[in-house]
């Protein structure tokens, strides 16, 4: 069976509903980036860093997965789908996607402050008191500007064996995520959809790429509806 990978960033959620710091100039929920999407932040107020991303948590039960989640989800039925997301939120989920990788971590889960081996599923609101078996204070389970993205290696083997790779949704700005596309064999298809799509070095490197400028909820479920057609057509 073909393998088809998928890098999706905050442009398939933004359709949903989901607020993102995109394009509001370093500003997200009118709160500087350094003050609740760092190490430094956390350190400075754990107490506005975690009511941040309580008001994420909740913000997240009020949104559902668009056309575009739904169409990935689809295409389980026919390609061998893996989804790599630099969202933390569960929407890829939601809309039935079994083979997903976050990046960036998850927003529904919370980690030790001391024991990063220690995350559980966390629905509801944290607070200064929950704390791991060891007593560090749990934090979201979110990878924030300058620390490291313990997913990567694994995401780049998985695009090493990519058939077919769709980019929906990301800038190609943010590495090591953009670094990905490098990692995917010569002869790879490249299809990248979003509506202002940015023409990254990684994606110059790749003449053949086919950069589609629409919103996800229009290309996804055309550009899987396309795939099985294709691959339909070769099995006969």
């Amino acid at each position: 069976m073909k393998t088809l990978v998928v890098l999706t960033g905050a442009g398939i959620s933004a359709e949903s509903g989901v607020k993102t710091f995109r394009d509001h100039d370093g500003l997200w929920e009118d709160h500087a980036i350094e003050d609740v999407a760092t190490p430094e932040g956390w350190h400075r107020d754990p107490e506005l860093v975690t009511a941040f991303y309580n008001a994420r948590r909740a913000q997240l039960d009020a949104v559902q997965p668009n056309g575009a989640h739904v169409a990935l989800a689809e295409a389980e039925t026919f390609v061998k789908t893996t989804i790599i997301t630099q969202n933390v939120d569960d929407l890829h989920e939601r809309a039935g996607s079994s083979h997903v990788v976050h990046l960036h971590g998850e927003l529904l889960k919370a980690r030790s402050t001391i024991d990063e081996t220690y995350v559980v599923d966390w629905r509801g609101d944290l607070t200064p008191g929950d704390s791991c078996p060891l007593g560090g204070r749990l934090r979201p389970h979110v990878v924030w500007f300058g620390e490291a993205v313990p997913a990567i290696e694994g995401a780049s083997e998985l695009m090493a064996q990519a058939d077919y790779v769709l980019i929906v949704g990301t800038s190609l700005q943010v590495y090591p995520a953009a670094g990905l596309l490098a990692c995917a064999p010569r002869g790879t298809q490249i299809t990248y959809i979003d509506p202002h799509p940015a023409i990254s070095y990684e994606l110059t490197q790749r003449p053949g790429a086919d950069v589609q400028a629409v919103a996800a909820s229009l290309g996804v479920p055309a550009y899987v509806t396309e795939l099985r057609h294709r691959l339909t057509s070769e099995k006969q």
